[in-house]
């Protein structure tokens, strides 16, 4: 008789898990707690799915991983993207490559993706089933079976949790794989939010709710200290900022209620301050007799504009041809190093991923086996690793969820 194995959690690790394992003939069943499994997978990309990065450098991989990136040497050894490419595409859907290297269907459709990986899952044998898992039996330190919500008990040689973090609970991560870990033995660091959008204090945020910014500079800095710059889209809202370069920031960015973060945004980095400056006089001289607030229009969206000129200290109805070259210069440094106060995360119910998770150093890296129960394993964002937006937490599940599969089973 084949050794039975219960995967705790059917998302993109726990599917791939799930496949590995029953490909290599155990008897797998995959509990999830959803009607659907990998509801998360279905809104990654903004419901396109963000399957991967086309980052094929495995140094280059783990340097976008800032949460424990080492950690993933052996799982992104095991599986990089370029293989969950090939795997997508064997399994029928077509990709493509756009900008940061994100790697989406052609389709644009996180759907199909999705439903491929749970028709692989299925066809390499294992069974899908529905059910929360409310706890871990025990023998001897092992697990024998997994106990669910309805009361079923699913006798098992062993179990893997791939429960995901508690980031957008109504998919279902809903941090039940960290209360499984800990009733174990297993030390959990306390979930925060990662790749989540960022609440400012600055008076004018309300008034540039909707603006999206294209090819823009950011650098977060911590006090005096720059701890992260990134360069391309952001999305002022009603409470402060989001959008891809705002995510990632998000990252680097510990307990902001306690510290002085700010975001310095560059609105011309294209431009150096020699160059805009001369840009600003040319619009000045086009627009001679103009009032000040009337001759931005070809350097900003309009809804920035009366925010700038208040923030200048330029008088709006100042005639263009009055503007001294100190207030010029002045006005230059501020398109240059527009300051957002950060002062808090959005609840971790709105982010992408959340950093921490079970501790890496009770988990082999190289099996993704536990140190403390010999047949327990993990797979995905359970683990206290994140890593930047653009595919890369994907990646990390369908790597580990790899090595997961592999290995799981013969304790």
């Amino acid at each position: 008789m084949s050794e039975k194995v219960v995967i705790i959690g059917g998302g993109a690790a726990g599917l791939m898990a799930g496949a590995e394992a029953a490909k290599r003939g155990l008897d797998t069943v995959i509990l999830e707690k959803m009607p659907r499994p990998a509801r998360k997978m279905m809104i990654t990309g903004k419901g396109r799915c963000n399957v991967t990065n086309a980052c094929f450098e495995l140094e280059e991989l783990i340097a976008h991983v800032p949460t424990n990136g080492r950690f993933l040497y052996s799982a992104f050894s095991a599986f990089m993207p370029y293989d969950t490419i090939a795997l997508v595409e064997a399994l029928g859907v077509p990709t493509k490559i756009e900008r940061g290297n994100r790697v989406f269907p052609v389709s644009d459709k996180a759907v199909d993706v999705v439903d491929a990986f749970v028709a692989y899952a299925k066809q390499c044998g294992a069974a899908i089933i529905q059910g929360t898992a409310e706890a871990l039996e025990t023998e001897n330190g092992r697990v024998t079976a997994v106990l669910t919500d309805s009361g079923e008990r699913l006798a098992c040689d062993a179990a893997a949790i791939c429960t995901g973090g508690c980031s957008y609970p109504l998919t279902g991560s809903t941090g039940d794989g960290y209360r499984l870990a800990k009733s174990v033995g297993h030390r959990v660091t306390a979930p925060t939010p990662s790749l989540v959008p960022l609440v400012a204090s600055n008076n004018f945020i309300p008034r540039l709710q909707g603006l999206s910014l294209r090819n823009v500079s950011l650098r977060v800095l911590d006090g005096d200290r720059e701890v992260y710059r990134d360069f391309g889209e952001m999305l002022f809202t009603h409470y402060g900022v989001s959008g891809p370069i705002v995510l990632s920031a998000s990252a680097h960015i510990r307990e902001p209620e306690e510290k002085t973060y700010r975001l310095v945004l560059d609105l011309k980095p294209a431009l150096d301050e020699k160059a805009l400056d001369l840009r600003l006089q040319r619009d000045f001289k086009e627009n001679n007799n103009k009032d000040f607030i009337n001759s931005l229009s070809k350097l900003l969206p309009n809804k920035l504009i009366p925010v700038i000129v208040g923030l200048s200290g330029i008088a709006p109805s100042a005639k263009c041809n009055s503007i001294t070259r100190e207030q010029r210069f002045a006005l230059v440094q501020l398109l240059k190093n527009l300051t957002l106060n950060v002062t808090g995360f959005r609840p971790v119910e709105e982010a992408i991923v959340t950093s921490g998770g079970v501790n890496v150093k009770e988990i082999n890296p190289k099996t993704m086996q536990s140190k403390i129960v010999p047949n327990l394993y993990f797979a995905g964002e359970v683990i206290d690793v994140d890593a930047y937006t653009g595919g890369f937490n994907l990646q990390i599940a369908f790597s580990t969820g790899y090595l997961c599969g592999q290995n799981i089973g013969g304790e």
